[in-house]
C-alpha cells in the first residue's frame, strides 16, 4: 500500500499545486499552446455541464464505486502505482468541483486545430487508463508503472 499512497499523494499534490498557479493569475502563451485558466463546469469537452452542481455528486458516486471495485477485486494491491494515479487525479478534479464550482483547466492546444483545454489530472487519468488497457491486451503492466 506504500506505493499506492506515494503515487496518490504525489499526483494529487502536483495537480493541486499547478491549479493554484493558474488560480493566482499565471498565464503563458506560445504559437501552439496557451497555459491559461479555464473553469470547466462539465466533463470532457464541457459535456454534461447542464447538470450543474449535480455533476459533482454523480462523479463522487462513480469514484466511490470505482474505488470499491478496485479494492474488492484487489486491483489496488496488484497495481498500486497506477490505481493511485487514477484515483488521485479523479479526486483532485472532483475537489475542484466542490471548492470552485468546476474543474480548473489550463492547457490549451491551438496549433493547426483547436483542442479541448485540459489539466495535469486529465493527463494522469488518460495515462492510467491506457496502462490498464495495455495490461488487459498484453497481460502485463510495464515495470516502470507497475
Amino acid at each position: 500500500m506504500k506505493k499506492f499512497f506515494l503515487s496518490f499523494f504525489a499526483v494529487f499534490f502536483i495537480d493541486q499545486l499547478l491549479k493554484q498557479l493558474f488560480l493566482h493569475g499565471f498565464e503563458w502563451h506560445s504559437k501552439c499552446i496557451s497555459l491559461v485558466l479555464a473553469i470547466n463546469k462539465g466533463i470532457a469537452f464541457s459535456l454534461l455541464s447542464f447538470l450543474g452542481s449535480n455533476l459533482k455528486f454523480i462523479q463522487l458516486g462513480i469514484i466511490i464505486l470505482l474505488a470499491i471495485f478496485l479494492y474488492k477485486e484487489k486491483i489496488i494491491k496488484k497495481h498500486p502505482i497506477i490505481t493511485g494515479i487514477l484515483l488521485a487525479a479523479a479526486l483532485s478534479n472532483l475537489l475542484d468541483r466542490f471548492l470552485i464550482g468546476g474543474v480548473v483547466d489550463y492547457v490549451y492546444w491551438h496549433c493547426g486545430f483547436k483542442f479541448a483545454i485540459f489539466n495535469f489530472a486529465d493527463v494522469m487519468i488518460d495515462f492510467s487508463i491506457l496502462v490498464f488497457v495495455y495490461y488487459y491486451i498484453f497481460g502485463k503492466i510495464p515495470k516502470s508503472v507497475a
